[in-house]
């Protein structure tokens, strides 16, 4: 049996409603068309031989005052209606009419008998022409009857069939689409389970068919991947919680995602008051995990576990996929062995600077001593055994100066005197100090100081050394003849900032992190202890300043200094 598609049932269904509509239009012109026939053929038959036969009466009465014009106009009249003969009967009387006219026009008869047989004949035709009006309005009546019904019935039907339409085929059609709907939202839930069933062979039924097939796929790739999910959600919460560091993740969406076993440890709260929790409502419960949630940390900072001190530092991983971001996972490192080393060594450093200190500056003494003609002249090649030999013990005692720096740096004990500081007094200073080191290689250095100067607050001996120290190494790797810029602005957050730029190398991109790490010097540079710069930043730290390098791309290198405005 043929199957009809949705298209067709509608197309049917509509081309049904059109052709009860073309019958009850066709109907309606047909029975029309009959009234209209009957109510011509009234008017042209028997309307007019009542027309002609008062005519007739008329000319009748005419006879006796004007017999000659009377006689001639009932014999054209007569004519008309001898035509226009349609009923039965009416021959005859016309007949009738025209032998008594006859006989009244050759004056055979008597003239009062034959008025009167006149007056009957005409007076038949009459009669015979209004029962055929009556009989045929009656048919016509009948006829319009006949219509009203025929066109009712058709119209009836057609009401029936349309609000069939109007209360089924919406139905028909919206029950498979809610249908479909609800199983949407039910596989969209992951219930696999969900299936539509829809009896029909149209497009409907294949719908319901394809979605079922979906759901049943869907319900077998679900359990056939569910225990290898499991084995690899367990895996990986293994591999979090075998972690020796703490570590913690968030998404993009706004939830924790995971937090290992070191990690609860050390915020003291449950699994599950973290894991998928806004990581604000956690920060609201921990100050630790407030701390981890704040930019630009990267400080060590200290937790107390177990009442031992131990030190942490913070770094930051950010989750990424084919270039975007999904989250980012915090790593709590535990230093608290290195930073036990690093105080070791930063008590041993100081022990032993301040212990070769003396002897480095006894031994400056004793060579000062060796080359005073006081004591006996030496030779021209024992002088100069003796100026290097004070080179390197002024380079030593240079060094040693510099290491009790970092450690008093990196203990916390950097003495400060902070006072109001002009910072043109302090940079001609500095100038002064360098200008033999300048004069050496023929470097110019250029002063753009604006008027009247700045007043800063700091420790000035600290200020000028770190002054000192960026001037210094802009000389040392400057070409000779070229010119240092030293400029002084005031910046709109309160800050007075010293830019010192040189024409050297610059510094590599790729060792610009690091430059201000102690003891690290640019490989393939010129030699240096490498704590210049490290020295440089813990002062301005402490004077609660800054240092930065601002820009190195070959074409020299651009230090800024900031100071507080006074």
């Amino acid at each position: 049996m043929y199957n009809l598609n949705l298209k067709q049932k509608i197309g049917l269904g509509i081309l049904f409603l059109f052709l009860l509509l073309l019958l009850s239009g066709g109907l309606g012109i047909y029975y029309l068309t009959l009234m209209r026939g009957d109510a011509e053929q009234i008017l042209k038959n028997n309307f007019e031989s009542l027309k002609y036969s008062h005519a007739m009466q008329r000319q009748l009465d005419s006879f006796l005052v004007n017999p000659t014009a009377a006689v001639e106009q009932f014999n054209q009249t007569l004519k008309k209606q001898e035509i226009n003969i349609t009923e039965p009967g009416e021959k005859e009387a016309t007949r009738s009419i025209r032998r008594d006219f006859e006989k009244f026009r050759a004056k055979s008869g008597g003239f009062e008998g034959l008025v009167d047989s006149l007056q009957r004949d005409i007076q038949l035709v009459l009669s015979l022409n209004m029962d055929a009006i009556e009989r045929k309005n009656e048919q016509a009546k009948n006829t319009a009857d006949r219509a009203l019904i025929y066109i009712s019935l058709i119209a009836a039907l057609i009401f029936f069939v349309a609000l069939g339409f109007l209360f089924f085929f919406p139905k028909y059609i919206a029950s498979p689409i809610v249908e479909l709907t609800h199983g949407i939202r039910a596989i969209a839930g992951k219930n696999y389970d969900q299936r539509i069933h829809i009896r029909s062979e149209d497009e409907f039924g294949e719908m319901a068919e394809a979605f079922n097939l979906m759901a049943q796929k869907l319900d077998e790739y679900e359990h056939s991947n569910l225990a290898q999910t499991l084995f690899e959600k367990l895996r990986a919460e293994a591999v979090i919680n075998s972690l020796r560091d703490a570590s913690i993740a968030i998404d993009n969406g706004g939830a924790v995602l995971f937090a290992n076993e070191q990690a609860l440890q050390l915020l003291n709260m449950p699994a599950s008051d973290i894991i998928g929790k806004a990581p604000e409502l956690v920060a609201a419960r921990s100050d630790l995990f407030r701390f981890l949630l704040e930019p630009n940390q990267s400080s060590t900072f200290k937790i107390v576990v177990d009442g031992k001190e131990n030190f942490f530092v913070r770094e930051t991983n950010r989750i990424k996929r084919e270039g975007v971001e999904l989250g980012v996972v915090y790593t709590l490192k535990n230093i608290t062995v290195f930073q036990e080393k690093d105080i070791a060594k930063t008590n041993f450093l100081a022990t032993i600077s301040h212990e070769l200190k003396t002897p480095l500056a006894s031994t400056d003494i004793g060579l000062k001593l060796l080359e005073n003609n006081k004591t006996g002249s030496l030779t021209p090649e024992q002088n100069e055994i003796i100026q290097d030999l004070r080179r390197d013990n002024q380079r030593l005692i240079r060094l040693v100066s510099e290491l009790l720096d970092v450690t008093q740096a990196e203990a916390g004990n950097i003495n400060l005197n902070m006072i109001s500081v002009e910072v043109e007094e302090m940079i001609q200073y500095a100038v002064e100090t360098v200008k033999n080191q300048a004069k050496e290689k023929g470097v110019s250095i250029q002063l753009n100081i604006p008027h009247p100067s700045p007043r800063i607050k700091a420790d000035k001996e600290k200020a000028a050394w770190v002054l000192i120290n960026l001037l210094s190494n802009a000389i040392r790797y400057s070409p000779n003849h070229e010119t240092v810029v030293l400029e002084v602005f005031r910046s709109e957050t309160g800050f007075v900032l010293i830019v010192i730029s040189d024409k050297g190398p610059g510094i590599p991109i790729e060792y610009q992190d690091q430059i201000f790490q102690r003891f690290f010097t640019v490989p393939g540079g010129q030699k240096g202890s490498g704590l210049g710069l490290a020295i440089s930043k813990e002062f301005m730290g402490a004077m609660g300043g800054g240092i930065a390098l601002k820009k190195s791309k070959g074409a020299g290198a651009v230090f800024e200094l900031g100071f507080r405005e006074v």
